[in-house]
C-alpha cells in the first residue's frame, strides 16, 4: 500500500465532510483507528477496503494507490467534453475532467475526435426556427450512428439513435456550435455548425 493513502482518506473525508467519528461509525471501527490511517501510523485492514471504498465513494484502487488528488478544475468546459462510448453496449459517459470510466466490466478510454470530411458529414438544414439534421449513413444492427451530440460553451444536447432507424433529428437553432456523432465503425467525429 503506498504511504499516501492516509491522505486520500482524509481528503475525501472532508469532501465528503465526514468527521473521523462518522466514518468509523459507518466502518463499526473507532475513531482513532481512522486518525491512524490518516496520520500513516497504520493501514486499513483489507476486509473493510471494499467498505471504506463505497462510504468514501471512491475507486478502491485508486484509495490503494493513493491516488485521489482534488481537481483542480473550478467547473467543467463543455468545450473540453470528453466522450466514453462502451463497445460492449454502446452507453455513453459524458466528462468535462478527468475520470476513470467503466463499462460491462472494460475501463473505457476517452474516444478521439475526428473532423469529418465534406462526404463525411451530417446534412443540417434549417426548417423554421429548427436545424434537422439527417445522413445517408448506414444504419444497420452492425454499422449505425449511436447518438448525436450539440455542443455550446455553455450547454450540451444528446440525442441517442437506434439501428434501422433514419437519422432524423430536429434541435432548436441556438447560436453556432459543434456537431458531434457516433459511428459504430468509426468513432467519433465533429463539424461545426451556425
Amino acid at each position: 500500500m503506498n504511504n499516501n493513502i492516509g491522505n486520500s482518506i482524509r481528503t475525501v473525508r472532508y469532501e465528503r465532510n465526514l468527521t473521523q467519528k462518522q466514518l468509523a461509525d459507518k466502518l463499526n471501527i473507532s475513531d482513532k483507528t481512522i486518525s491512524k490511517w490518516e496520520r500513516g501510523v497504520g493501514y486499513p485492514d483489507v476486509s473493510l477496503l471494499s467498505a471504506l471504498s463505497e462510504c468514501l465513494g471512491v475507486d478502491m484502487k485508486r484509495l490503494l494507490a493513493g491516488d485521489l488528488i482534488p481537481s483542480t478544475d473550478v467547473n467543467g468546459n463543455m468545450k473540453n467534453i470528453m466522450y466514453y462510448v462502451c463497445p460492449s453496449c454502446h452507453n455513453i459517459t459524458l466528462c468535462t475532467g478527468n475520470a476513470d470510466i467503466s463499462c460491462c466490466g472494460k475501463i473505457l478510454a476517452p474516444q478521439e475526435l475526428k473532423k469529418a470530411s465534406d462526404e463525411e458529414q451530417l446534412s443540417v438544414e434549417t426548417v423554421e426556427d429548427e436545424w434537422y439534421i439527417s445522413t445517408a449513413h448506414p444504419m444497420t444492427k452492425d454499422h449505425y450512428i449511436s447518438f448525436i451530440v450539440f455542443v455550446r460553451g455553455d450547454m450540451i444536447q444528446v440525442m441517442k439513435q437506434y439501428p434501422e432507424w433514419n437519422v432524423e433529428v430536429r434541435i432548436p437553432k441556438r447560436g453556432q456550435g459543434t456537431l458531434l456523432w457516433y459511428c459504430t465503425n468509426h468513432g467519433l467525429f465533429y463539424q461545426y455548425i451556425q
